[in-house]
């Protein structure tokens, strides 16, 4: 069984433990990244907004805190996140509206914010 197989199947079992549908994802838009997520900093947080302009609505970050200084976040490829085979990657096809956390030692929190999908302006 191929990694991306292994890794669709982790995506699928997510969203049927939370019992939410799959969303199928496009790998050439792109992910929210802050700075620190690639330095094997813990926790790693992850939340959803819905799709706009190229983006799949993903944010990352690697620490406790919503980092809120200016430019916090690049935007990186989803592809780019897969061939790192990254923990975290199985929750991506959450659909808005969810979050994640994990420490990468087996810790896990999903669930719903519903202030995810409410319009900012």
């Amino acid at each position: 069984m191929s990694a991306s197989t292994l890794m669709l199947d982790q995506m699928h079992r997510v969203c049927t433990q939370h019992s939410v549908p799959f969303e199928e994802l496009d790998w050439e838009q792109n992910v929210g990244v802050s700075a620190n997520l690639f330095l094997g900093q813990q926790p790693i947080n992850g939340l959803r907004h819905h799709q706009e302009d190229g983006t799949l609505g993903w944010y990352l970050y690697a620490s406790e805190d919503f980092p809120t200084e200016d430019n916090a976040f690049r935007p990186v490829c989803a592809k780019h996140l897969f061939e790192r085979e990254l923990s975290y990657l199985k929750f991506l096809a959450l659909p808005p509206g969810w979050r994640f956390l994990t420490d990468g030692k087996g810790y896990e929190d999903v669930w719903f914010d519903e202030s995810l999908l409410e319009e900012h302006t």
